[in-house]
């Protein structure tokens, strides 16, 4: 391989990283390479998650896609996501216009530098709506989202009955009834 292919090569693969970036497709970074959350960022993560946020309306309470309202949107399985930290906060910032995911963001597509370069202008120029969410976030708010579900979810696997009580802390009834 030529130095001048290898370069070529690599600015492509920085290109690439780039635009997943922008996207919010962000690969993912080792553990290593972040700290372990803080405890309480992740039980406030939690709580957002399930009552603020009302993530669970569409994801499930376990983040396994499985709803608690049949009227309400499909959404994915948050514990097979493939995303990155960026990817994840990127997408609860600025939601997935004509896909369902509200963003959290109160200043999303106002301000177009914070949903890469996009305005609510541009999403009804190509016929994409903006779900309204439950409730608006702050950043730190989002980024304690982030901390709970890839400390609880992302990457976890199905739900089963230990991973029920450690997600919950104790033995709640949800946990009963899954397969031990």
């Amino acid at each position: 391989m030529t130095v001048r292919s290898v370069r070529e090569r690599s600015t492509f693969t920085t290109a690439l990283a780039s635009i997943a970036v922008g996207f919010g497709l962000a690969w993912s970074t080792s553990a290593a390479a972040q700290p372990a959350p803080d405890p309480l960022d992740v039980a406030e993560g939690m709580r957002l998650y399930r009552t603020k946020a009302d993530c669970q309306t569409c994801h499930g309470w376990a983040a396994d896609g499985r709803k608690m309202d049949t009227q309400m949107p499909d959404a994915p399985s948050l514990r097979t996501s493939r995303l990155g930290r960026a990817g994840i906060i990127y997408a609860i910032r600025c939601g997935r216009p004509g896909r369902g995911m509200p963003a959290f963001d109160r200043q999303a597509y106002k301000d177009a530098a914070r949903c890469n370069n996009t305005t609510l202008a541009d999403l009804q120029k190509n016929g994409q709506a903006l779900t309204d969410p439950a409730s608006t976030l702050q950043l730190r708010e989002i980024e304690m989202i982030a901390d709970f579900l890839f400390e609880r979810v992302i990457g976890k696997g199905p739900m089963d009955h230990a991973k029920c009580v450690e997600y919950w802390g104790e033995d709640v009834d949800a946990c009963r009834e899954l397969a031990k």
